[in-house]
């Protein structure tokens, strides 16, 4: 008997379940090293960004946007959280406030990603747009920050507390046209290869690049309308 799904998923959802498999296997190597875990979010990304490019080629399935979302769970909710909670590890001794907020702002990050996920399954799939920070997005600046060398505890911490509003922020963020995205992706594909080379350029670089997108791109990203 061939399992239930032979068949039934294009190219396009191997990507994204494969993208899943990075999201666990970041959370693992946040226990032993966060800077490999940062890479691992990185090229999740890159396979998010493939799998799209994959459906419009080759078409997708009707599970393949529940099948996104669920990927994005793991490799853009919990891993960032992981990376994140490893990084301020070393802060958690005994039952103390930063001890909670070690713990508890990582936990609410991956309870807003998966909100943030659902509403946009329901409401913005198929749209040129959507309401909230991509939780890509939030994952990449996290991951790519943490590269660059902004890895202290308090600062990451920040990010996350103020990741957890705006992915569910009213807020209209344009999707990337496809020349941007392949920019971002080469940056992130540089990220992870070579994060060290030239004193970290490319982290810095990809850091640089989405913050440009956070910041301007609700008011001043050109897109045909």
């Amino acid at each position: 008997m061939q399992p239930r799904f032979v068949g039934r998923l294009g190219i396009a959802d191997v990507v994204t379940v494969a993208n899943a498999a990075l999201g666990f296997c970041a959370v693992a190597a946040a226990t032993v090293d966060p800077g490999i875990a940062a890479r691992l979010i990185l090229l999740a990304a890159i396979a998010d960004g493939l799998d799209g490019v994959l459906a419009r080629r080759y078409g997708g399935t009707e599970a393949g946007k529940h099948l996104d979302s669920l990927a994005d769970v793991a490799s853009f909710g919990v891993a960032p959280a992981a990376l994140v909670f490893a990084a301020a590890r070393p802060t958690v001794v005994g039952v103390t406030p930063a001890t909670a907020a070690a713990v508890g702002l990582p936990a609410l990050f991956v309870a807003v990603a998966v909100t943030r996920l659902g509403l946009y399954t329901a409401e913005d799939a198929g749209n040129d747009h959507t309401e909230g920070v991509q939780t890509t997005l939030a994952a990449t600046l996290l991951a790519a920050g943490y590269l660059a060398g902004f890895s202290s505890p308090a600062l990451l911490l920040a990010a996350t507390a103020l990741f957890c509003y705006l992915m569910v922020a009213p807020i209209t963020y344009p999707d990337l046209l496809v020349r941007d995205a392949l920019v971002l992706g080469g940056l992130q594909a540089l990220a992870v290869l070579a994060p060290d080379a030239f004193a970290g350029a490319f982290p810095r670089a990809l850091l640089v690049a989405a913050l440009a997108y956070l910041v301007l791109s609700p008011r001043f990203y050109w897109r045909a309308t």
